[in-house]
């Protein structure tokens, strides 16, 4: 689609000129810019510009909504008029970054270690749903798996679970790749420092009890100058790779600055995964598993003793921690409530109502902008509804509930709502699909009580939201009705 120069020329001029951009970049359907001050944005002329489908700040970035395909010719002229080379992601995220306080560079870094394998992780998650549908018994005939009605499908089903968990059993090593990346190391490095800590010799967590009796079995332990290590597998945990790699960046970088470049290859790897192994056995392992453990029971002990409590708090406060970016910081929780004891985490299934919620409340907002015949808003608040209902809630958010605050407010109160429900249910899930799929990614026996909050969280934002409508300011009105006359 061929983009209107004019149009990028007014987004240039109200987002405070070229001056104003340190870097820029665009994903799918949005700019994405670092600016000097953020202040000097005029979101009201931004507004106007038809090219322009919504805007927001988040994580000191100013992003741009325009559209799949259409984004990319903007991006082009977007450089062109300001004479700018293209940015990368990495080097627009710098840029922002300079502006962080510590809290939220921490924040940044979980966010930046488990982005990228989030595109696993939800695969993973729909995959294992679908296993789940067909295996277990009573998920759609009573009494019965799908499996044993159609008996000829068990192997398909049983490599789909296999394809299924095996993201989740070689977490580490895919965290261990991305969080080398991030703290500035070798990511192949931190892949085999993962795989080193899943490797299958060493006695899993999930057999140490004896099936039969169910006492503990005793772990087999190295010797080391008297000092006995335990042999035991990491599958799945979190903190202890993430621990281990920073420590592993550290030495490589020490190692790298010191070692002739004709000897590198022969010392820096073997001496840094060697080194940080030891201590990844000896030392971070067990430190890291008894500091996880201690973070799940703290959770698991909150929505076992006033679970509708955990919930309601977690429901209200989880779409205002995605404007800061503080969310990411729950999936390492997420991960951590999966390899306990629970086999699930209370804190998905209300994030994926958190989106339907969203995605309510966006077509809400459709219905008033149709009923006002703003045409160019309501085509946002209609696709934005759609993708917050698939679990994508960015655009709902940034581009409309947000923007006109009540519809964002009646989200928020609907998913905390729903949240004591869960809570007081104790319903679990794994990380995976949010949204409507989002329902595959709930453990048996609690998909019933999911879909109950399903259906609220579709019906009540709608009705908060129009309630809330009616409260508006009359000044209010009267500029969303000299916005139109403008448009017209």
């Amino acid at each position: 689609m061929a983009v209107n120069k004019d149009d990028v020329r007014r987004i240039i001029r109200a987002i405070g000129g070229k001056e104003n951009v340190n870097a820029a970049t665009h994903c799918v359907t949005r700019l994405r810019l670092a600016l000097e001050d953020e202040s000097k944005v005029n979101k009201e002329e931004l507004d106007k510009i038809d090219l322009v489908k919504g805007s927001f700040a988040a994580n000191n970035q100013f992003q741009i909504v325009i559209g799949p395909g259409t984004v990319d010719e903007a991006y082009k002229v977007f450089t062109e008029e300001t004479g700018m080379g293209e940015s990368t992601k990495d080097e627009v995220k710098a840029a922002a970054a300079d502006k962080m306080n510590p809290l939220q560079r921490a924040i940044k870094t979980l966010g930046d270690v488990f982005i990228p394998l989030l595109p696993a992780i939800v695969t993973a998650g729909l995959l294992l749903g679908i296993s789940n549908l067909l295996l277990e018994a009573g998920a759609i005939y009573k009494g019965k798996a799908v499996v044993d009605v159609y008996p000829q499908i068990k192997g398909i089903a049983e490599i789909i679970k296999l394809i299924a968990v095996t993201p989740f059993h070689f977490l580490p090593a895919l965290i261990g790749w991305s969080a080398m990346r991030v703290f500035g190391g070798s990511p192949i490095l931190g892949l085999v420092l993962g795989l080193v800590l899943v490797n299958p010799a060493l006695a899993s967590q999930y057999g140490l009890a004896d099936r039969d009796t169910g006492k503990l079995v005793e772990i087999p332990t190295w010797d080391i100058f008297g000092l006995k290590v335990q042999q035991l597998n990491y599958a799945a945990q979190v903190l202890p790779i993430l621990l281990a790699t920073w420590c592993l960046a550290q030495v490589e970088r020490f190692l790298n600055k010191r070692v002739h470049d004709s000897i590198k290859m022969l010392v820096v790897g073997p001496v840094a995964l060697l080194l940080v192994g030891f201590l990844s056995f000896v030392i971070i392992g067990p430190v890291a598993f008894w500091l996880g453990n201690q973070i799940t029971g703290f959770v698991q002990m909150i929505f076992e003793n006033a679970g509708w409590l955990g919930g309601l708090i977690y429901g209200l406060v989880y779409a205002p921690l995605v404007i800061t970016g503080l969310h990411h910081m729950f999936l390492a929780v997420d991960f951590q409530l999966m390899t306990s004891n629970l086999g699930g985490t209370y804190l998905w299934p209300i994030l994926a109502i958190s989106n339907i919620a969203q995605g309510s409340a966006a077509f809400a907002a459709w219905f008033l902008y149709k009923r006002r015949k703003m045409v160019k808003e309501e085509g946002l608040a209609l696709t934005s509804g759609i993708s917050g209902w698939l679990g994508v809630t960015e655009p709902a958010m940034f581009g409309v509930n947000i923007p006109l605050k009540y519809p964002f407010v009646a989200a928020v109160l609907t998913t905390g709502l729903v949240g004591a429900l869960f809570g007081a249910q104790n319903v679990l899930g794994k990380v995976g699909v949010g949204g409507v799929p989002g329902i595959m990614s709930i453990n048996s026996g609690f998909r019933l009580t999911f879909f109950i909050g399903m259906i609220i969280a579709i019906v009540l934002p709608v009705i908060l939201t129009l309630i809330f409508s009616n409260f508006a300011k009359k000044k209010g009105e009267e500029v969303v009705v000299e916005r139109v006359t403008e448009t017209k």
